[in-house]
């Protein structure tokens, strides 16, 4: 299981975990498909927060990382 910090930004953890990339935008970080957003958005937004601006709840964010190998800690 990989640990993940939450209030990383987004774009470090995909820079460190590039197959958390395609995990994040099909549970709802749709924007993260594009790599302009995810180059200045996902600079600046940290995991945790990105969640609740798409109303993902931090348990459901959790469920479904770890489904995937990833344990997020907050």
């Amino acid at each position: 299981m990989k640990i993940i910090d939450g209030n990383r930004t987004v774009y470090d953890l995909i820079q460190e975990y590039p197959e958390l990339k395609p995990i994040l935008v099909e549970i709802g970080f749709k924007p993260l498909s594009n790599d302009k957003m995810l180059n200045t958005v996902g600079r600046m937004m940290p995991l945790n927060s990105g969640a609740k601006q798409i109303k993902l709840s931090l348990d459901d964010l959790k469920i479904a990382l770890r489904k995937e190998g990833f344990d997020l800690q907050d």
